[in-house]
Formats: structure tokens, C-alpha cells, sequence
């Protein structure tokens, strides 16, 4: 089966400014933190607010307390200043396309315009813009409706922003014919229009549709409506458990994916990967048996424990280490410990980043909690029948690695909340980029020699450049699930557009010190063949920013698979050469 995810699919600019907003809101306003009514129209986002103790007002009180945020929809301009005058702190979070709409209307409306708002009387959006245009605002759900209203002097035109584009096109044909000296203002936000014109466009090359988002949504519903339109069996979704009902999507060859406005990716993620099982459900080949084989290699973390040793094989061949087994056997041990410890701690992001992973360590706890000790304790015993300043090295990496959680400084000698490792921004991806890049590359020669020489640096730089787009890239994939928890990754911090121009940059780099390190003679020849390493990575992110490789199992893998792939060449390049 094969799965299409809409561009256009998930949050709008609106809405994760919305969400971003009330998220951000309890480390930066007064508590309690408050929405005056629903923030958007997502259950499952609503219900994560409300977990975090974040409560929704729908009546005005007389004396209220705290900080309440406006929703995306927007509001009358009187409920702004009930609000304030009951003695809350209001933040604005109304869609700037909203905006937008409530500013046209205002000002016509004071110049004597009657407005037409071409909507559903009763969504918020329009009851908020009808509250700019006071006694001349008029509100139109069908053409009989607009038949009905006696014709203005002056009047504009405008749309709710999620309003059906085919719809306020036959208005606007309508007027244009009947009333040529209103005005009409195209005010459907482009995001509506482009998933709506996306999914026509998906209908074409696929077998059936998936819409997911609330049902009470309606740019969802109008996507939805769109969807059925096209003539191809479309089903509106709100979560991915309602798609057990649908039995016949497994004879589908292609299946399209988009999402309401107001859905968040981590809801999406959980369809596309169900969907994904689908076609190994009751079946049995090798097929099945391969899809289930990557599964489990990624959920243990055996294959990333895996990449973790032929990396450290190809550096230690990088570096004429010839007695390399020990090295390679202790990264693996020590990657497989560290990972599943983080992992375990790192469960509640998986909550949304990766419901399967999340299911599989809360199920599986105790005995991953015992194999990852095993496996740092035979790690740290191998270290030490190698020498004392091997153990050392390992112990403290060991030690950093488990400390990245906990509270390290006292409450009150902690200004700026960084009592942990953790509370840095941004420090999880530096910290796994350099420990692999110690395990790998500085570890064995240090070990061997005991000191490091001018021609280690180009290794290491090479190996944690790698690592730290591998890591940076998943939390590309996982951000929405860190925000919601918390976590400050590269990509929440400066973007996922500066993430990927950062590690495009690394992976050029990567490319050039392999090619530079082998032509002046730091490393043998195999610096040259082993740049078809990051030449391969660089491929996978090019897929993925044009659509062809989706969030998922075999995303995930191909990543993972290019520290494996270090090793192939390697071991190619040692038997060919030797």
C-alpha cells in the first residue's frame, strides 16, 4: 500500500501560533492560565490542555484572576473588554488572517457599509466578526439566504476564512451579477485554499481519502465536503482508532492523508503509521516478516546500537586502529544502555511522537530498565580490562549520560531554571552528537595511544557531524510532542526551516572533511568512498522535504541505516584494499 500525506495536512500558521501561545503562556503570564472558550476546534488538543491544568471559560465572570488567552477564532471586541474589566490578563491569540477580516469589517462599518459575512451563523469565528460589525452585519450560509436580504447601498462581501471556496465563488458571481457596486474582499485564509485545491489534487492519483480532524472544525468538515466531492470513497476521522471500522482500505493500492487546520501532526503521525500496518494484518510473507523485523530492531534500539558499532568500525579504520573489535563492541553496548534509558525517561514525548515506542516501554519497563544496565555494566567491564583511563573515560560518559535528568543544582541557587542538563536548549542533540562522536572516534585512539593526535579531529568531526543531523532530524519529525512536553530542541528553538538549512550545512561539511582528511593523507583512502555517507543521508532529507518519504517505520530506518551502511563500505573497502 501506498500512503500520501497532503503538504497542507496538520496546524496552519494560526493555530500553532495559538497553540504555541497558550503552551508557552504558564512560564510567562500569571497563573491560572485560562482560554475564553474552546482555543481551537481539536479535542484531542483540548484535552491535552486541560491535563495541564489549563481550563476554558465560556461565561464572562464578575471578578476573575489570572491570565486567559483569546482563542484562534477570535471574539467580539466586547467580550475583549469584559474580560480585562473582571480583572484578567488578556493575550490575544486570534488568528492574524481573522484579524484581518475583523479590520475590514470595522472600518467599512464605520463608513456606513452594511457587511455581509458569507459563513455558519453559529461558529465563533463569525460570532466574533459580527461583533465588529454591530447592527450592519448580516450572515449568509446559502444563496437563498442571500436572497432574502434587501439590497444595500453600500455593502462589502466577506468570507468566514474557512468558508467552502466553491461556495463564496458562486456568491461572488452572484453579487458581481446582481449588486456590481458592493464590494467583495476575498477573505479566505490561503492555507483553506490550498488544502481544499490540494485535496482535489490528491483525489486524482489515489484510492480513498482520510480526513482527519475534529468534527466540530469547519475547515476540517469543508475539507471533508471536498473530499466526498471528488468521487472517491472519502472518510472523516477524528483519531486513528476509528479506522478499524473501514475494512476495505486494505485492498486499497494508494491511500491519500490530509488534516483540518486545527489537527495536530502527532494525531496525524498515529493514522499514517497505522495505516501503515494495515497491510500486514492477517497476511503472511516475507513482507510482513520484514516489516515486523524493522520494527522490532528500531523499538529495541538494536539497530541503531548496530550503527553505533559500524561507525565506530569505520573510524577506527579511518584511524589505523587495527585491533578494533573491543571498541566497536563497547559503542554498541554503551549506545544501546544510554538510548534506552532515554527512552524510557522520554516516554511521555513518545505519548505523541511515537504512541508505538511509548506503548512498547510502558509495557516492556522493567525488563529494558534491566537490559539497558546490563549493557552499561558490560560495557564499563569491558573498559576495565582494557586499562584504567579507558574505564575512566567510559564511567564519566556514562555518568554524564545518566545525569542528563537529574536536578543537579539547588532550587534556590538556579536563576534562570536551569537546574539540570536537560534545562539547556538545545542540549540533547549536542550532548548525543558528542558522546557517540567520544565513543567512536576519540575513545579507540585514546585508548590504543593514550593521547590524541591532530588527525583524530577530522574522525570525530566527521562521526558527531553525522550524529547530530540523524538527531536533530528526528526532532524535525517529533516537535509538536517536545513543545507540548517541554523540551527545547534546535528545530523549536531557531525553526524547522533554519534545522534543515543547518543540517544540510553539517552534511556538506561532512562531505568535504572525508574528501580534505583523505588528500592530506589524515586518513587512508577510504575517507573518499566513506563520503557516500552523509551523499546518502542528504539524499533521505531530500526526499522527505518533497513528499516521497513520510514520517514512519521506514523513514526511521533509512536514517538509522546510514551508520550501517559506514560499516559496509568499510568492511568493502578493508577487503578490496587489504
Amino acid at each position: 500500500m501506498k500512503i500520501l500525506i497532503a503538504k497542507t495536512a496538520g496546524f496552519c500558521m494560526g493555530v500553532r501560533r495559538a497553540v504555541e501561545m497558550v503552551l508557552d503562556a504558564p512560564g510567562k503570564h500569571k497563573t491560572p492560565i485560562f482560554t475564553y472558550g474552546p482555543l481551537i476546534h481539536n479535542p484531542q488538543v483540548l484535552n491535552l490542555l486541560k491535563e495541564k491544568g489549563i481550563s476554558v471559560i465560556n461565561d464572562i465572570p464578575e471578578h476573575g484572576t489570572g491570565t486567559i488567552l483569546i482563542r484562534a477564532h477570535g471574539v467580539p471586541p466586547q467580550a475583549k473588554e469584559k474580560l480585562r474589566a473582571s480583572g484578567f490578563k488578556v493575550i490575544d491569540a486570534t488568528c492574524p488572517r481573522v484579524i484581518k477580516v475583523q479590520t475590514i469589517i470595522r472600518t467599512h462599518t464605520r463608513r456606513g457599509y452594511e457587511a455581509v459575512i458569507i459563513g455558519d451563523k453559529d461558529h465563533p469565528e463569525v460570532v466574533g466578526l459580527l461583533g465588529y460589525a454591530g447592527e450592519k452585519g448580516h450572515v449568509v450560509g446559502t444563496l437563498e439566504d442571500f436572497e432574502a436580504l434587501p439590497p444595500f447601498g453600500k455593502a462589502i462581501i466577506v468570507a468566514q476564512t474557512t468558508q467552502n471556496t466553491l461556495f463564496f465563488e458562486s456568491v461572488k458571481n452572484y453579487v458581481r451579477e446582481r449588486f456590481p457596486h458592493y464590494q467583495i474582499f476575498d477573505t479566505i485564509c490561503d492555507s483553506t485554499e490550498k488544502r481544499q485545491s490540494e485535496v482535489k489534487r490528491l483525489a486524482e492519483s489515489v484510492d480513498a481519502l482520510i480526513v482527519v480532524g475534529g468534527r466540530n472544525s469547519g475547515n476540517t468538515q469543508r475539507l471533508a465536503e471536498t473530499a466526498v466531492q471528488s468521487g472517491k470513497p472519502a472518510y472523516h476521522i477524528e483519531t486513528e482508532s476509528e479506522l478499524k471500522e473501514f475494512e476495505n482500505l486494505a485492498a486499497a493500492r494508494c491511500i491519500g492523508i490530509t488534516a483540518g487546520a486545527s489537527t495536530p501532526n502527532w494525531v496525524i503521525k498515529r493514522v499514517f503509521r497505522t495505516l501503515e500496518e494495515i497491510p500486514f494484518k492477517g497476511c503472511r510473507g516475507w513482507r510482513k516478516s520484514l516489516f515486523n523485523l524493522q520494527r522490532t530492531l528500531l523499538l529495541t534500539n538494536i539497530f541503531v546500537s548496530l550503527g553505533a558499532g559500524c561507525l565506530c568500525y569505520a573510524c577506527c579504520k579511518l584511524q589505523g586502529i587495527s585491533n578494533y573489535a573491543s571498541y566497536v563492541l563497547i559503542s554498541m553496548l554503551y549506545v544501546q544502555s544510554m538510548h534506552i534509558f532515554n527512552n524510557l525517561i522520554g516516554r511521555e514525548a513518545d505519548h505523541y511522537n511515537d504512541p508505538d515506542r511509548a506503548f512498547f516501554y510502558n509495557t516492556y519497563n522493567v525488563l529494558l530498565a534491566a537490559l539497558a544496565l546490563i549493557a552499561g555494566a558490560a560495557g564499563l567491564m569491558k573498559a576495565y580490562t582494557m586499562g584504567l583511563i579507558p574505564f575512566l573515560i567510559l564511567l564519566f560518559m556514562s555518568l554524564m549520560g545518566l545525569s542528563y535528568n537529574l536536578k543537579l543544582i539547588p532550587e534556590q541557587f538556579s536563576r534562570h531554571n536551569y537546574r539540570s542538563i536537560r534545562d539547556i536548549p538545545g542540549s540533547k542533540t549536542v550532548l548525543i552528537a558528542v558522546a557517540w562522536g567520544v565513543v567512536t572516534a576519540v575513545f579507540p585512539p585514546l585508548s590504543v595511544w593514550g593521547e590524541l593526535h591532530p588527525s583524530n579531529i577530522p574522525v570525530f568531526a566527521w562521526s558527531a557531524g553525522m550524529v547530530f543531523v540523524r538527531t536533530a532530524f528526528f526532532d524535525i519529525l517529533d516537535m509538536q510532542g517536545d513543545r507540548i512536553v517541554g523540551k527545547d530542541t534546535i528545530p523549536i528553538l531557531i525553526g524547522e526551516k533554519r534545522t534543515m538549512t543547518l543540517l544540510k550545512s553539517i552534511l556538506t561539511g561532512a562531505i568535504v572533511i572525508s574528501f580534505l582528511a583523505a588528500a592530506l593523507h589524515f586518513t587512508p583512502s577510504l575517507g573518499y568512498v566513506l563520503s557516500l555517507c552523509p551523499i546518502f543521508l542528504s539524499a533521505v532529507l531530500l526526499l522527505y522535504e518533497r513528499g516521497y518519504l513520510l514520517p514512519g517505520i521506514r523513514l526511521e530506518f533509512l536514517v538509522e541505516t546510514h551508520f550501517v551502511l559506514s560499516g559496509m563500505i568499510t568492511l568493502f573497502w578493508t577487503l578490496i584494499a587489504g
